[in-house]
C-alpha cells in the first residue's frame, strides 16, 4: 500500500517538538494526518437544539452530543455537503463551525446589556454565537476587508443576529473614545492548528513568513483590545494556532507593555465537562491549548480580566 503524501513543511515538526516535547508532538502530527469530523451548532436565535436534532434524525444523519456545549453537534459520518442540503441550514437554524472555535464565545461570557466588540469578526461564526448567547448585548463587529464584511453581513442576516452592528474598519484603528465590557480578539494567525497533511496547498499557505506577519498583527490587535477594555471587563484572545510565538508570547508582550501587567489578570477557561477536551500544555497558567484531533482543530484561548 502506497504511503500517504505529507505536505506539511519540514520546519513545522521541529517547532512543535521543541515546544511540546516528543510525546505531544506525535499527538499533534497524528491530528494533522487524520480526517476531521463535520461539526455544527444550533443557532439559538432561530432554533432549539431539539429542533436541529429532529431535523438531523429525519434526514438520516447520525449525530453525537458535545459534553461541554448543548448546542453543539458532531456528525461523524456526514459531509458538509449533506448539511448544505437541509432546510435547517438554508434557513439559518444551524451554523457549520469547528468545536474548537465555539469555545472563545463561551469563555467571553457576554451578558445582556454588555457592550461587546468582536475585533476580527468575519465570517461571523463567533459573532452570531455571541449574539445568541446574550441576546440583550450590543455587539460591534469589525471587519476591514470588503468581501469579508459582505460575507459577515450576509451571515448576520441569515442567522437573525439583530443585535450586531458591523463596522467596516481595521479594529487596530478604533478610536480611544470607544470602550467595551467584553472584547473578542480572534486574531488572524498562521493556522498551524488546522494543518492537514493531505492538503497540497499547505506548503504555500503555511510559511515562516506568515508566522512572523501574524505575530505583528496579533500584538497590535491585542494591545488595542486591552486599551479599549473597561475596568471589570473581559477580553478573550484566541487563535487557531498551537505555536507559542502566536499565543503565550503575544499575551506576555501585550500585558507587560506600558506596565499593563498590574491592570490585568489571566483567568482560567471554565467549561462544563472540559475534561473531554484534548488539551496541550501551555506556558501560562489558565490558558487553554487544544491538540488537533479528528474532532478538534488545534486552538489557543486565553481570558483576560481588567481589574483596575
Amino acid at each position: 500500500m502506497a504511503e500517504q503524501a505529507c505536505y506539511i513543511p519540514d520546519f513545522f515538526e521541529p517547532l512543535v517538538r521543541e515546544q511540546y516535547g516528543d510525546e505531544n508532538a506525535a499527538r499533534i502530527l497524528d491530528g494533522c494526518a487524520g480526517k476531521r469530523a463535520v461539526t455544527l451548532r444550533a443557532n439559538a436565535l432561530l432554533a432549539t437544539r431539539d429542533k436541529v436534532a429532529a431535523a438531523l434524525d429525519a434526514a438520516g444523519i447520525a449525530w453525537q452530543p458535545v459534553s461541554w456545549y448543548d448546542d453543539a453537534f458532531i456528525l461523524p459520518c456526514a459531509r458538509e455537503k449533506d448539511v448544505w442540503e437541509l432546510d435547517v441550514y438554508r434557513d439559518g437554524h444551524v451554523y457549520l463551525q469547528s468545536l474548537s472555535s465555539m469555545i472563545p464565545a463561551l469563555a467571553l461570557g457576554a451578558r445582556n446589556g454588555d457592550d461587546v466588540c468582536d475585533m476580527c469578526a468575519a465570517p461571523g461564526g463567533k459573532t452570531t454565537q455571541i449574539a445568541a448567547l446574550a441576546r440583550g448585548a450590543y455587539v460591534t463587529a469589525c471587519e476591514m476587508h470588503a468581501p469579508r464584511a459582505d460575507k459577515l453581513e450576509h451571515n448576520l442576516e441569515k442567522l437573525g443576529a439583530r443585535n450586531v452592528t458591523v463596522m467596516r474598519t481595521d479594529a487596530r484603528r478604533l478610536d480611544e473614545f470607544f470602550s467595551f465590557d467584553r472584547i473578542l480578539v480572534d486574531a488572524p494567525c498562521s493556522g498551524s492548528g488546522t494543518l492537514r497533511a493531505d492538503d497540497p496547498r499547505v506548503a504555500k499557505r503555511f510559511t515562516q513568513a506568515l508566522v512572523d506577519k501574524s505575530v505583528k498583527s496579533q500584538r497590535a490587535l491585542l494591545s488595542k483590545g486591552l486599551s479599549l477594555l473597561r475596568p471589570g471587563g473581559t477580553l478573550v484572545y484566541s487563535t487557531c494556532s498551537i505555536l507559542g510565538r502566536e499565543n503565550e508570547a503575544v499575551l506576555e508582550w501585550a500585558l507587560k507593555r506600558a506596565g499593563r501587567a498590574k491592570q490585568f489578570e489571566l483567568k482560567p477557561i471554565e467549561l462544563a465537562a472540559s475534561d473531554d477536551l484534548p488539551t496541550l500544555p501551555t506556558q501560562l497558567e489558565g490558558t487553554l491549548a487544544l491538540c488537533p484531533t479528528t474532532l478538534y482543530e488545534g486552538f489557543f484561548v486565553a481570558k483576560v480580566v481588567r481589574v483596575i
